[in-house]
């Protein structure tokens, strides 16, 4: 509990934490400023525009900011301490170890689940406020419908947070650590949705982004990503993403000089 709370006064005295924090949170404002847009070009547009005109599910594209914010600051919470060397005084406090690497694991991966919901499903509350039933009624479907997927997607924010810790615990690196997490949501999907069939969608079903959808039984259809995984496997690899990472940043944690 002592290592926890060190942790937790680390991360939240610093400055970067609340502007990330806050980067990730503004997914909803640009949620709502989006789908209010669309309200209005959908308002002027002709009855057969609107007849043919379509919406993306804002909390799911709009989901990457936080992702992406939240890994960042995983990778911080531990590559910050090795560009300082406090990582040497935590390490001489803590002769295991691996209860730094936890409980920063802990800290940052309860900072990423509570940014995750409150950006998905407040992205989510204040489209549909704004969207109402224009766009063939996008929006309308009951939210009980819905639940599945926002806690989904949801928890994918935790999972990046998870593997910038993981990620920046082996590298040492946050530019390092930011590229593969940046790779992975944009480079890799494009170039394995460029791989012949049926590899593309063998290899598109594994990337973060498609476990969501699979997770809730979902097909597939209009992206890059595949949907071959069932809910259980969707769910495993979900934390594999998470867990690999950490376990092997644990093993270098306790052969490495710090």
């Amino acid at each position: 509990m002592t290592v926890l709370t060190s942790e937790w006064l680390k991360i939240r005295s610093v400055r970067s934490t609340y502007l990330i924090l806050g980067l990730g949170l503004s997914t909803v404002l640009l949620g709502l400023a989006l789908a209010a847009a669309a309200a209005g070009m959908y308002d002027t547009a002709s009855p057969e525009q609107q007849a043919r005109a379509r919406i993306a599910d804002l909390e799911e594209v709009f989901t990457i900011i936080p992702q992406l914010c939240m890994g960042i600051l995983g990778a911080l919470a531990i590559t910050s301490e090795y560009t300082t060397g406090l990582i040497r005084t935590s390490l001489a406090l803590v002769p295991r170890r691996w209860p730094v690497l936890a409980a920063k694991a802990v800290v940052v991966g309860g900072l990423g689940l509570l940014v995750g919901v409150v950006a998905v499903f407040g992205t989510y509350f204040v489209a549909r406020a704004a969207v109402g039933d224009r766009f063939s009624g996008a929006y309308t479907t009951a939210f009980s419908d819905r639940l599945p997927l926002l806690l989904a997607l949801s928890l994918t924010v935790p999972v990046f947070a998870l593997l910038g810790v993981g990620l920046g615990a082996i590298l040492r690196s946050v530019a390092g650590t930011t590229a593969i997490i940046v790779g992975l949501v944009y480079v890799i999907p494009m170039i394995i949705g460029r791989i012949p069939e049926p590899w593309s969608e063998r290899l598109g079903s594994l990337m973060i982004g498609a476990l969501p959808r699979q997770i809730t039984g979902d097909i597939i259809t209009t992206s890059v990503y595949g949907s071959l995984l069932s809910p259980l496997a969707a769910a495993t690899v979900m934390l594999a993403y998470a867990a690999i990472p950490l376990c092997a940043a644990v093993l270098l944690l306790r052969r490495r000089d710090a």
